[in-house]
Formats: C-alpha cells, structure tokens, sequence
C-alpha cells in the first residue's frame, strides 16, 4: 500500500506540475499583447496552435494569408508577425535593414545546429563572414573552379541515371540530386572529395542524413512548446537531434583537422580554391576568434545555402516539368537550340564539358522555369528578423520591441493580388518579354532574400542549376513512375520533398 500511495502521489504532483506549466504558458502567452486592438496585426492564434497543422504548415499560412496579408501568432515573450506584404518586407530587409535583427529568440532555437554562422548571427560577427564571403564568392578562380565541379558532377549524375534508363529502373531523382549537390559543396566549399553520388562513401551518407534530420528537429522546437525541458532532459526530439549534432560535429571536425594537415603540406595560397582553405588561412590572423568550432559553424552555414537550395530546386523543377510535360519538351528544346552541332552530341563529357557561360547565358527559358520553380517552392520558404525598437509597418500595423516579422515566401508565390489570378499555376512564360528573362523585384521574388543580406550565391545556384539540369535533359526524358503518388514537402527550413521522388528516365540519344 505504501508504494502504491507513493507512485499516485508522484503521478499527481507530476499532473499538477504540468497543470501549472500550462497555466503559466497562457498566461505568458495572453498577457500585454494588445490583442484587441486594431493597431495591431490580427491575431490567428499562438506558435504552438501549428503543432496541429505542422505537416502541412506552409499551406496553413497560405490560407490564412489569402485572407489576412499580415497576421500574428502569440508567444510566451513576443508577437510572431507574419506577412505577405511587399511594402513590409522592403521596410524590414532593406529600408529599417538596422532596427531588425535575428533575434534571440530565433538564435536560441537555431544555435545547436548553425551557431554563430552568418545565418544565425548579427552585427560584427555577420558583417566578418559576409566580407569575407563575398570576397570570395567575387574571385575568378572560384567561379572557375566551381563551374569545372559543377560540370564534372553533372557528367556522374548522367551515367548514374543512364544505369537506371538501360535497365527500365525507376529511381529516386531528390536523392540523386542531393548526392549530387553534396559532393559539389563539399569540393568547391571544402575542397574534398566525397564520392557520396557514386555511393563510396558511407559517412558522406551518414552525415547527408543527420544533417537533414537535424534541420526537421531544430525547425520543430519553433512549435514545440517543451523543447528546451526535452533538452535538459535529453528526451524525446531532443535526445534524437543531439545524436544527429554529434554525428555532424564528429564528421566535420575530421574534415578540419584533414584540411589543416594538407593546407601545411601545401603552402601555395593560390592553389587554395575552396572555400574552407581560405577561411583556414584567414583564422590564422586570430586563431582563437576563428577556431575549430567558428569553422564548424562557417561549414555547416555554407552546406545548407550550397546543398539543400540546388537540390531541393532541382528537384521540385524535375517534378514540375514531369507533372508539364510540354514545358519539359520547350526546356529540352532550347538546350537543342543552343547546343546543336557545336560538339559530340552523344559524348558525354564532350557535351558537358563545353557548356560555356556565354551558352548558359542563352538559355532564357531554362532560367525562367528554375525562377518559377522557386517562385512557387522557394528553398527557404518562411524567413525573417526581429525588431530591435518598437516600429509601424508600412502596411499600418504596429510592432513591439522583441516581435519577429517574418515573410511568407511559399505564401507569397500563392497570392493572387502578387503574380495574379494565375499565381498558383506553373507558368515561365510570366517572365519573359519577347523571350528574355524580365527579373522581378527582389521583394517580390524573395526566394534569394533581399537588401543587404541578400544571397551571396544567387548566381553560383543558378549556374549549377542549369548545368544539371541541361545536362539531363539533353540526355533523358523524364516521367513520374507513379502519376498518382501525391508529392508533398516535409516542413523544416528548407523546402524538402517529403519521402522520395521516384521517376523513370528514357534515353533521347546513345550516351556515351
């Protein structure tokens, strides 16, 4: 009796802790946000209400901003406003660009898995690693010598899918892509070989993976009320994102202690083409500013802007093209328009290897089905800061010091008072004029970000882009193997294809 009485009285005091955990979260939650009042942006609920939509959240967001362009969801400490608004989103990322930061809010959630990487930080910390970056995203020789990997794993990702062509075989396009995408950051941000397309290497797979996971896990703690109680007990959500963070921490450390080895070997400053090398050789002015751990957070920045951008595009854009099938034929049929007779049309690398700029630059009709691709499945599509002063939107509504303002770019692809009646229907004619690409505002295209912290590697995505993609679309047809499968996203901050993306490719010429 006396171990029953102590196991209902735990079991109570365990209720009533949560009981009063609960009660103290709403009153944190509706306490001083001024939610009547018309000043503000309506409020559609709290952060924790997308635990009930989170599978489908971007979808959610889009219905509630088909009707309410700017919106709230309360939090314990702020307001999260969401908006759909150019005028605001100019107003936060360029105009009152220094009155909005990242926010420690967002910070928080974030740290375990970019910390203090230029996604993840502000004032000088960003301002060092955007100079720096930019520095050298500006240099020739790492356009060349990123055009030239760009070029070499395309050519892998062709024979890859010709093995599965010759054999009638239905494979998995968004892994092949992802594959693809990785070895080529990992050489030109790194300057390793990781052979993870042809499958040789199992920990480049391993880390592919934790990586992804961990992105879904972190992304969660946003609707996650008890995350960081999960955390200090190292349970549930939690306990699997540490094991995904050692699994990267332990693989890139390796590959720091590695590059320092050959960076000692090899002295020549010139030789150091890849990303990594030069951060290492810039570390050396203040090694314990820039030590192992500041790397690891530059690295694992650089992966989520370098793979999961290009791929997670490709991959929606491989499936448009599957799901429009005339589209697919006029993007085939420039390539043959631009390429024809210039080389051995059959040879692979012959072909590959002579896809010049001055021909990619040709190519208005790929680039306007990639710039629609991200129009309605941006890689990143919900971003924003937060305000560092109290501030009045363009729109009217106000903002409280600590709020975060966020735009909706998966939502704003979707919105008719933007891109028009059509808006929600695949269409790259809509930016054309006579046949050559029209650029729209980077505010209303927001899939690169905008105003100062726009995309450094706007332009190195688009040309790795368009040189898979020409690539296997000079080679192959392709289609869905399942018409039926409904394709989806998995909800995580980049734009992911939920599960696989099966297709079947058919030969339109003798690879060689």
């Amino acid at each position: 009796m006396d171990i029953l009485y102590i196991i209902v009285t735990f079991i109570s005091i365990f209720f009533i802790f949560i009981f009063l955990l609960f009660s103290f979260l709403i009153l944190r939650i509706f306490t001083g946000k001024s939610i009547n009042n018309p000043t503000y942006p309506p409020v559609k609920g709290t952060v924790f209400d997308q635990l009930f939509y989170f599978n489908k959240l971007y979808d959610y967001q889009t219905r509630v901003a088909s009707k309410y362009p700017t919106f709230r969801l309360l939090a314990p400490e702020q307001s999260e406003i969401y908006t759909t608004d150019i005028r605001n989103i100019e107003h936060v990322l360029k105009t009152k660009f220094d009155m909005y930061s990242k926010g420690e809010y967002n910070q928080d959630i974030v740290r375990d898995l970019f910390g203090q990487g230029i996604f993840a930080v502000d004032g000088e910390k960003w301002r060092h690693q955007r100079k720096l970056a930019s520095l050298e995203f500006s240099t020739r020789v790492l356009r060349d010598f990123s055009c030239s990997v760009f070029r070499r794993n395309a050519a892998k990702l062709v024979r890859v899918v010709s093995g599965f062509s010759v054999d009638g075989r239905a494979f998995d396009m968004q892994d092949s892509l992802m594959r693809c995408t990785l070895d080529s950051i990992f050489k030109v941000g790194f300057g390793v070989e990781l052979n993870c397309l042809e499958g040789s290497s199992k920990e480049g797979s391993a880390f592919m993976k934790a990586f992804d996971d961990s992105n879904a896990l972190v992304y969660f703690r946003y609707a996650d009320p008890f995350w960081q109680l999960k955390r200090f007990f190292n349970i549930g959500s939690e306990a699997s994102l540490r094991k995904n963070v050692k699994v990267i921490d332990d693989f890139v450390s390796q590959l720091i202690k590695r590059k320092r080895k050959l960076l000692e070997v090899k002295q020549d400053y010139d030789d150091k083409e890849d990303i990594l090398s030069r951060f290492l050789m810039e570390s050396q002015k203040d090694p314990e500013k820039m030590n192992d751990q500041y790397l690891r957070d530059v690295i694992l920045n650089f992966m989520i802007a370098g793979k999961d951008t290009s791929a997670n595009t490709l991959s929606w854009f491989f499936y448009m093209l599957c799901k429009n099938p005339l589209i697919q034929e006029k993007v085939a049929q420039e390539v043959r328009d631009v390429f024809c007779g210039e080389v051995d049309e059959n040879n692979i690398d012959c072909f590959i290897a002579n896809m010049s700029d001055a021909n990619l630059e040709k190519m208005h009709y790929l680039h306007a089905a990639l710039t629609e691709t991200l129009r309605l499945y941006p890689a990143v599509p919900v971003d924003g800061r937060c305000a560092d002063v109290d501030d009045i939107l363009p729109d009217g509504f106000k903002v409280k010091r600590g709020d975060g303002v966020y735009y909706m770019a998966y939502a704003m692809g979707r919105m008719p008072h933007i891109w028009g009646e059509d808006a929600e229907v695949f269409r790259p004619e809509r930016w054309l004029n006579d046949g050559v690409f029209k650029p729209e505002s980077p505010f209303k295209f927001i899939a690169f970000h905008a105003g100062p912290r726009i995309c450094l590697g706007k332009d190195f995505a688009y040309r790795q882009m368009k040189i898979v993609s020409t690539a296997l679309l000079h080679f192959f047809r392709f289609k869905l193997a399942d018409e039926s499968k409904i394709v989806t996203y998995r909800t995580m901050f980049t734009l992911h294809i939920d599960g696989d993306l099966p297709l079947c490719a058919f030969s339109r010429r003798a690879a060689t």
